[in-house]
């Protein structure tokens, strides 16, 4: 029996009511992200530099849902009043992109022939490499026909060049769209992720330090590509070496290094699997909660402490809020202002006054192993500064008169 909603007269009927189809889950999200980011702001792209860091930070809920949301950091740090100078400068970004043009240069001759070199020797010179266009509307798009054509490459055994090609990589319940330099298929249908970077390479070797956050970025880029190799029926081997490109010792010649991203891979993989929901801190946000920069600043500053933070040193030169949460930190007297290591050892112990406290013997469990060192610790400390207790010359006296 169909039931209509309304009132019918003695014959008749009324048409029934037309209901709106619901939005699905997936919409109603991507409109709640966008009410938390303002009417009519762009969303700013979460880049692989980024999913690198918030990997590396996996309980912090303010930068998920900052980046899921897409809000830009940079302009909200500033607009409460502390500035990040975090971030590549502008002549970096201009030196970049003429060195990564002169590594693509002639179809990408160059490029693929430091791929041949530093990790497949073993096949056909690239003589003849096919470079497909990459180009669509939208990340969407673009990341469809990446997929195609990686798909028909891999089949051809010959070397391909896929210049900038967007991937997807699902983070937190909400897609990421990631642009790696290159994707280089080998003609044994394998795939290669390809960084391309302005430092130097001294006598073949880099910065450790820059190197490792090249290898984080790639780790995420790899990601992204064994989940585009897992929807294909023959699936495709994305190799866990990846290229490194930089120019060679102080000239703008490109040399390249492989690098093993083997254990950045499984730490990445490991860590966006922790990452709460971003629809889960959606949901527990305050209605109307919003973080447009052009908000007052107390109402902008309510709606990011609205969101639990998990601020560490390590921040400060991985996202754009660590100025003004290391200041929240440090007036809440939370011990992981003083790092993670100290955090890890302190158990339980999550604000300074409460250490200093098990310190002195003034709270904590005795059979808790971080008092019991704390307490330890400060028993040595005052023996130490007992021992070392500066002693005062008695005066000197000649003849019973002191001088």
């Amino acid at each position: 029996m169909s039931t209509f909603h309304g009132s019918a007269s003695h014959g008749s009927q009324t048409e029934p009511s037309r209901v709106p189809l619901p939005r699905t889950r997936g919409t109603a999200l991507r409109q709640r992200l966008a009410e938390l980011r303002g009417p009519e702001v762009p969303a700013k792209a979460l880049d692989a530099r980024a999913l690198a860091a918030l990997a590396s930070n996996p309980g912090c809920r303010r930068r998920a849902i900052l980046d899921g949301a897409g809000v830009d950091k940079t302009a909200l740090a500033s607009a409460l009043g502390s500035p990040s100078a975090f971030g590549q400068s502008q002549f970096a970004l201009t030196r970049g992109n003429a060195f990564e043009a002169k590594v693509k240069a002639d179809g990408g001759a160059e490029l693929l022939r430091l791929v041949h070199e530093r990790l497949d020797r073993s096949a056909e010179p690239p003589t003849d490499a096919q470079v497909p266009d990459l180009t669509a509307i939208g990340p969407e798009g673009r990341t469809a026909r990446t997929a195609l054509a990686l798909r028909e490459a891999t089949g051809t055994q010959g070397w391909t060049l896929l210049d900038h090609p967007m991937l997807a990589l699902d983070v937190a319940g909400s897609p990421a769209y990631l642009e790696p330099d290159a994707v280089v298929v080998h003609p044994d249908g394998t795939w290669t992720v390809v960084e391309i970077k302005s430092f130097p390479m001294l006598d073949g070797s880099a910065d450790p330090s820059k190197v490792g956050a090249a290898a984080r970025q790639a780790a995420v880029y790899v990601l992204a590509l064994e989940e585009v190799a897992a929807r294909m029926e023959s699936v495709p081997k994305v190799r866990h070496r990846v290229l490194l490109v930089c120019p060679k010792d102080f000239s703008n010649l490109p040399t390249a290094s492989a690098v093993d991203i083997r254990k950045q891979r499984a730490v990445t993989a490991r860590q966006l699997t922790r990452l709460t929901r971003i629809e889960d801190i959606a949901d527990a946000l305050p209605e109307g909660t919003c973080f447009a920069p052009d908000l007052p600043p107390a109402e902008l500053t309510a709606a990011v402490e609205s969101v639990p933070a998990t601020y560490a040193p390590e921040c400060l030169s991985a996202c754009e809020l660590a100025f003004h949460c290391r200041t929240r930190s440090r007036e809440a007297g939370a011990v992981t202002s003083l790092g993670r290591s100290v955090r890890a050892e302190l158990g339980g112990l999550a604000t300074v006054e409460d250490v200093l406290a098990a310190a002195r013997g003034e709270a904590g469990d005795p059979d808790d192993p971080a008092v019991a060192a704390l307490r330890r610790a400060a028993q040595l400390r005052a023996e130490a500064l007992e021992g070392h207790r500066p002693q005062v010359p008695a005066p000197v006296t000649a003849g019973g008169a002191a001088w």
